[in-house]
């Protein structure tokens, strides 16, 4: 093998351990879309794939396994009232519950600068209603369909021998979907902040507002900081992000800017892995206020799943293949950790820095 094939795969195979992704649970399957065959992709073998890259961990959520629950509220400003009645596009301040995490499977994995971090919230509106964002610190999504993303876990999977991917068996994806260098640029060339609560989470997928007026608009959006810094990084230990966002949030309220942008004549509603034009319009639509934090041993994101389909009136899932197989995924997920015993998680805010030293060494003998 070359040493550009070599490095080639080497690249791939970093950026796709940032990329195992938050958006892995991010691509399940739909089964009763019957666009699929439920012999070659379904939730058990979506998730099985995702267990063959980072191992089983019962109780925990199968992706973005290391998190924190966080709560506050989100308060609209009616400017992009005119493109749909969503209650979040109003001028009423309305409940949010949400949570921050790393993404991949593993529950007590360390907190790198360089790992994908995600936020999901849950806006509670009038009536019922909620709008339930999966989002992620990353421009793009590796794949575009979930067959391709259920190909890529089983090609990044370790293999026993080496505890690493197979070389050729990455060799071969990255042959079979030479695309893959642009997605992997984009992620590989992403801005890194110091940490969540000043970094910039996207909706990879598309929606479709509908306004009262029979118009219809596709958008993407993303949480925008109040302050984006990227010179300091967090200090060490394996929870040093979530020490750190513990430490933010508690010295005062973290906000963030809801920002819709707007598809151009261009833009590829249906691809998650294709970036839109930086020419695209966008709309400012509110500001999400986010309060302090709790632990997942029984905080009030524990049992939320946060699937995206789970939308307001006024506002519509995209064509987008992956948006579309998320929830059986999502749900199926949701099932199994429901009837296993529920684990401590590796970072729990209410417990003093003595302890969490003492929880580490525990987290890591039951992560080896």
């Amino acid at each position: 093998m070359s040493a550009n094939a070599s490095g080639g795969s080497g690249r791939l195979i970093r950026w796709l351990g940032v990329a195992s992704l938050p958006c892995l649970l991010a691509v399940g399957f739909a089964a009763a879309g019957g666009w699929l065959s439920p012999h070659r992709v379904t939730p058990n073998t979506m998730l099985a794939a995702l267990r063959g890259v980072d191992g089983a961990h019962p109780g925990f959520r199968r992706n973005h396994a290391k998190g924190v629950c966080v709560a506050g509220w989100f308060e609209g400003n009616g400017q992009a009232a005119s493109y749909s009645p969503a209650f979040a596009f109003d001028t009423k301040r309305v409940p949010v519950i949400g949570r921050f995490a790393l993404a991949g499977g593993m529950p007590y994995q360390g907190d790198a600068p360089g790992k994908v971090r995600s936020m999901a919230l849950a806006l509670k509106g009038p009536g019922g209603q909620e709008w339930r964002m999966g989002l992620n610190d990353i421009p793009v999504f590796p794949v575009s369909t979930p067959q391709e993303f259920q190909a890529l876990q089983q090609a990044v999977r370790p293999v026993a021998a080496t505890g690493k991917p197979d070389p050729l068996a990455v060799q071969a994806f990255r042959a079979a979907h030479p695309w893959l260098a642009s997605a992997g640029k984009a992620l590989a060339e992403r801005p890194i902040t110091s940490g969540f609560e000043n970094d910039t989470y996207l909706s990879l997928d598309s929606f479709v507002l509908q306004g009262v007026d029979g118009r219809s608009t596709a958008i993407r959006f993303a949480m925008v900081p109040e302050e984006a810094r990227f010179a300091d990084m967090p200090g060490k230990g394996k929870n040093a992000s979530f020490d750190q966002l513990d430490e933010a949030i508690s010295a005062h309220p973290l906000r963030w800017t809801l920002v819709l942008t707007l598809a151009g004549a261009d833009d590829a509603v249906n691809d998650p892995s294709r970036l839109w034009s930086g020419q695209d319009k966008q709309i400012t639509a509110g500001t999400l206020t986010l309060t302090h934090l709790a632990s997942e041993a029984g905080g009030d994101c524990t049992d939320i799943v946060f699937d995206p389909l789970v939308l307001p009136e006024g506002i519509m899932p995209s064509d987008d293949p992956v948006l579309q197989a998320r929830s059986a995924t999502y749900m199926r997920s949701f099932a199994e950790r429901s009837r296993e015993k529920r684990p401590r998680p590796a970072f729990d805010p209410a417990v003093s820095p003595s302890e969490k030293t003492g929880s580490e060494s525990v987290s890591s003998e039951k992560a080896s």
